[in-house]
């Protein structure tokens, strides 16, 4: 039995059904509703079989019409070189009702094995528990997902943008923000200050194409 499954059937042993395991490509990932995360972190962090005390990274996904398959476009055809993705059957998205997740993973420095946590979340904003008192590396991360996604991290002390800026519109790691942004800026000399607009970029589908010469067939 290799290490990560003797983790895997200690998770088993300890949760039973407070959540699912999922083991691929040697990588265990635990699936959990938000009200265990708490618990299951504080276990995760102290106890003798597990000690996974870092906390290495925290993202959120976007699961808006995952499964779905290709992307929306005006022009494309469905086969060949135009399309930006393999086609995929369109059947309704696995995780329609919860479309936002927060991925955790963690790092045992002690027994040198690794774990990752997936909650999917409800509502909107989608919220869940801050980790931050049980593991401070969290703090920057949490403020990082909310930023790009939107996702209320609850208990956090200090929950404010952290990469755009003050003033900003919206939240750009969702599957549904405008790829040429909601208003653009400038520094208008006049004013001595930073001016913000409404875009004035035209929307447009960018959509790969093969280019040929004048009269050259399919094959050459």
């Amino acid at each position: 039995m290799t290490k990560v499954e003797q983790l895997l059937t200690s998770i088993e042993k300890r949760f039973k059904d407070t959540v699912e395991c999922k083991l691929a490509n040697g990588q265990l990932t635990l699936e959990l509703e938000p009200s265990n995360l708490l618990l299951c972190a504080k276990i995760l962090r102290d106890e003798a079989a597990f000690k996974f005390n870092q906390l290495i990274d925290i993202c959120g996904v976007d699961y808006l019409e995952y499964g779905i398959g290709e992307w929306a476009t005006d022009s494309a055809t469905s086969e060949g070189f135009s399309r930006g993705v393999v086609a995929i059957n369109a059947t309704p998205a696995p995780h329609e009702e919860n479309r936002f997740a927060v991925v955790y993973h963690l790092l045992s420095t002690t027994l040198n094995q690794r774990i990752r946590l997936r909650v999917f979340l409800r509502g909107e904003p989608p919220k869940v528990p801050s980790v931050i008192d049980i593991w401070r590396s969290a703090d920057w991360y949490e403020r990082e997902a909310f930023d790009l996604y939107g996702i209320i991290f609850d208990g956090h002390t200090d929950l404010r943008r952290i990469l755009t800026d003050y003033g900003f519109i919206g939240h750009p790691f969702r599957k549904d923000f405008p790829l040429i942004g909601q208003v653009e800026m400038r520094y208008d000399a006049t004013e001595s200050r930073v001016v913000y607009e409404p875009v004035s970029i035209e929307p447009r589908t960018l959509v790969p194409k093969i280019i040929r010469r004048t009269g050259q067939t399919e094959n050459g």
